[in-house]
């Protein structure tokens, strides 16, 4: 089975924990990681032996997934680039800043036969799973 490119754009605490996850994962091959600051992404990078970019633009259609771990008001635009690219994207909530942009990003997900994925993963945590009890 060929392994999954997988890239993350942006560093910060969250972009760190998705790099780290890719990197572990068996069947990812962490490719590049992505931030404006370039130490930033250079240290994330050389950590788990991924490529150091400060733009993500040389990645649209070479990756098969993709975290976006941005701010907000980046959310939008990063992840329609990778979806019209044709590359599964999974983003950090909250998906968008407006609705009208998250069903942006879902129609064309939907057309493109991509996983759109948005990051509630704290609905997994034992801590939550908890408190039906």
């Amino acid at each position: 089975m060929k392994k999954l490119k997988c890239a993350v754009i942006g560093t910060g605490y969250l972009g760190k924990f998705h790099a780290e996850k890719y990197a572990l994962l068996p069947d990812c091959e962490l490719v590049a990681v992505v931030d404006i600051n370039e130490q930033a992404a250079l240290a994330v990078a050389e950590k788990h032996g991924a490529q150091a970019l400060t733009d993500y633009s040389s990645l649209l259609g070479t990756v098969d997934a993709v975290s976006i771990v941005v701010p907000t008001t980046l959310h939008h635009q990063v992840a329609k680039d990778f979806l019209n690219a044709g590359v599964h994207v999974l983003v950090e909530k909250p998906i968008t800043v407006t609705v009208a942009e998250a069903d942006e990003l879902i129609a064309i997900a939907e057309a493109k036969n991509l996983i759109l994925q948005v990051g509630h993963l704290e609905r997994f945590n034992p801590a939550i799973l908890g408190l039906d009890k």
